[in-house]
């Protein structure tokens, strides 16, 4: 990495709980490409203070992640067709004091479903109604899953989801099964690395698991879910197909698949 001046171009992330998976991406794909770029990870005390410190100190991109992909929003100035169409804004590209937003989760979940398969005849039960749950339902309605239940204790986001994209919904897991669960909660999700989203009894009626947590890179729901032996989808799979989007964004450059793997690899701290 460069030794850090006064040309240097800043990219940063704004989540409740970072972590350096992001980090270590960017900034291991910067290295390699020899780019003089930095990428930093935040936890935001003011969000609105924050994005006018994206604009008025010309960082170039911007992350954002759980729970602040709704309430950036309104304090953008444009929204492209990817984040305008489910509401939901994972990046924020920053064009001469002008910030136009993006969702990449969305395309990453359309990859991973495509990747490794899934039928769109499955079941589904998707758990959490937030910003990344938006992108989670959208992708798997136009992937063509069309039975489907949100699972979310607020019943005002739950509903207004399920319906938004014509899936069923109900205030807790209970008794429910479905084929494919999926994840977008915090649950699994640092310090609360020992929560399951789902019991035990529902991951073992289950063909597939998908956790959108990142960090840990392996959740417990993603532990139990192999153990039983589950076909699994990480979180860490969604960061790096979305990272990479966000970094053709960010410098105007898609690293070689070759580059992504050992970037993703690199982030999760495993050998290259």
């Amino acid at each position: 990495m460069p030794i850090l001046n006064k040309d240097m171009t800043l990219c940063i992330s704004l989540s409740a709980r970072p972590s350096n998976i992001g980090t270590r991406f960017h900034n291991y794909l910067y290295e390699e490409l020899g780019l003089n770029y930095i990428y930093k990870a935040f936890a935001p005390v003011d969000l609105a203070d924050a994005i006018a410190g994206v604009r008025g100190l010309g960082i170039r991109g911007c992350a954002v992640s759980m729970p602040y992909k709704e309430d950036v929003i309104v304090l953008v100035d444009e929204m492209d067709a990817s984040a305008q169409a489910i509401d939901s804004v994972n990046t924020i590209v920053n064009d001469n004091g002008r910030l136009r937003a993006y969702n990449t989760d969305y395309t990453a979940v359309r990859r991973l479903l495509a990747q490794h398969d899934i039928s769109p005849e499955l079941s589904v039960l998707v758990r959490g109604s937030g910003g990344m749950a938006k992108a989670v339902a959208a992708a798997l309605r136009d992937a063509g899953f069309r039975n489907g239940t949100i699972v979310a204790r607020n019943e005002a986001t739950g509903q207004a989801l399920a319906a938004l994209y014509g899936y069923a919904w109900a205030p807790r897991v209970g008794a429910l099964t479905a084929d494919l669960l999926v994840n977008v909660t915090p649950r699994g999700m640092a310090p609360d690395e020992a929560r399951l989203s789902f019991r035990t009894e529902t991951i073992a009626a289950a063909l597939v698991v998908f956790d959108v947590v990142a960090s840990p890179s392996e959740t417990q729901l993603i532990r139990v879910a192999r153990a039983a032996g589950k076909p699994i989808i990480t979180g860490a799979e969604v960061v790096a197909l979305q990272a990479e989007e966000q970094f053709v964004l960010y410098t105007g450059i898609r690293p070689t698949p070759d580059q992504i793997q050992r970037a993703a690899a690199f982030s999760r701290d495993l050998p290259l």
